[in-house]
């Protein structure tokens, strides 16, 4: 892993640093930006149409799917860099970072031309549909079907906690179209139309008062097989290749709640004295500090990797299993230095503009979001670390064979 930029890296973080001062607010300047509603998604698509316009979006895809034809690396530094400024940067993460590379590795070389630079733009915005009420950690055990019907296929079921569905033009979704081996085998993978008759999208209300999960339900929606993500059957390849994405995708934006912290320690007072004297608080910003400062190790490794030809591994699940924690860990410590006002939210009344109220309400969402913290473990225990895998009681069995409930 090299710290140290080349003399072309060096060229390209200056360049960023640059567009980043002219186009966007530094963090800093305690802007506070809301990530929920209408207005928040029409800035975002303006965001991400100046960052294709400049050259910026999608940096490793290649030129003609609408990227920049660079490389990993390339990534990092513009991570590191937008990471200073207060910008819509994570809102189309799913799409782009778990969406794009599923179609650039399953579909023909004319969807790709056709659908991924309306992608890297945010022209079009895509979901990722995999969870459902009865599969969430066991996303193979999801049961939305997909019959064959012609040149077509007949799309019913549910989804559900998918992030941004309620403004998507498509999305990625993951079927049964056959019960009768196991639920690994009898998975096929799509593109779906969001717009089309069929597909009813129910925004969830959550306590921190956003929208931003959703229910979907298919009811005979209608997907072209020129629509299929890879073989019939073979879903279950396609799903862990956007899994797999979607670790270094969200290792990349996953939030810790640090930075912010450093912030405040650097400008509260408590009892007329400085709160970076107090011991406890000196205490929480060493342990935190070493763990941002891990991550953001973990990650130069991880992205130096895929840069030199290999593959984002489980290693990537480190970053959401402690990032997660800490963010919620920071967000409920700052809202009790704040005392009484710590439970005041309002962004013009509250320190810090109620960041740290909104991250203690919408931060349990974050750690299940992508994977809960048990998932996370049972991927670095079997993956990373080598360990047995849990039993399985439905090994080998017939998906449409497995208990569902008492007999």
């Amino acid at each position: 892993m090299d710290f140290e930029d080349t003399p072309e890296l060096a060229d390209f973080r200056a360049r960023v640093r640059s567009w980043l001062d002219a186009n966007a607010v530094r963090r800093t300047d305690q802007l506070f930006m809301s990530m929920e509603g209408e207005e928040a998604f029409r800035e975002a698509k303006a965001w991400y149409k100046a960052k294709a316009d400049a050259g910026f979006a999608c940096l490793s895809w290649p030129s003609e799917y609408g990227g920049a034809g660079l490389t990993s690396l390339h990534d990092v530094v513009w991570a590191q860099e937008v990471e200073n400024y207060r910008t819509r940067d994570g809102y189309f993460v799913i799409g782009i970072g778990n969406c794009g590379p599923a179609i650039q590795h399953f579909s023909t070389e004319d969807v790709k031309r056709e659908l991924l630079p309306r992608m890297a733009s945010a022209e079009d915005v895509w979901c990722q549909l995999f969870s459902e009420p009865s599969a969430g950690s066991d996303v193979a055990g999801l049961r939305t079907r997909a019959e064959r019907d012609g040149d077509n296929w007949k799309i019913n079921g549910q989804k559900i906690w998918t992030s941004g569905a309620q403004y998507s033009d498509y999305g990625v979704v993951l079927t049964r179209t056959d019960p009768d081996v196991s639920k690994y085998r009898g998975l096929t993978l799509f593109m779906i139309d969001m717009r089309q008759p069929g597909v009813e999208v129910r925004p969830i209300k959550q306590m921190d008062g956003g929208q931003h999960f959703n229910e979907v339900y298919f009811q005979d929606a209608i997907i072209p097989d020129s629509y299929r993500l890879g073989e019939v059957g073979g879903g279950w390849t396609g799903a862990l290749t956007v899994l797999m994405s979607e670790r270094l995708a969200i290792s990349g934006i996953q939030p810790t709640g640090f930075p912010q912290f450093l912030d405040l320690v650097r400008s509260l007072e408590l009892n007329g004295e400085p709160i970076a004297d107090d011991p406890i608080v000196r205490e929480r910003l060493a342990t935190w500090y070493s763990q941002y400062a891990g991550l953001q190790a973990a990650n130069k490794r991880m992205i130096t990797a895929v840069a030199k030809g290999g593959v984002a591994g489980a290693e990537a699940s480190l970053g959401k299993l402690v990032g997660a924690v800490m963010n919620q860990e920071i967000a409920n410590f700052c809202c009790q230095l704040f005392g009484p006002a710590g439970i005041v939210s309002d962004e013009n009344l509250s320190p810090e503009r109620g960041h740290f109220q909104h991250a203690v309400l919408f931060s349990p969402g974050v750690r299940l979001a992508g994977g809960t913290d048990e998932v996370m473990r049972n991927i670095i225990a079997e993956q990373v670390l080598g360990l047995p895998q849990e039993p399985r009681a439905d090994k080998g069995m017939a998906f449409k064979d497995i208990p569902t409930g008492p007999s």
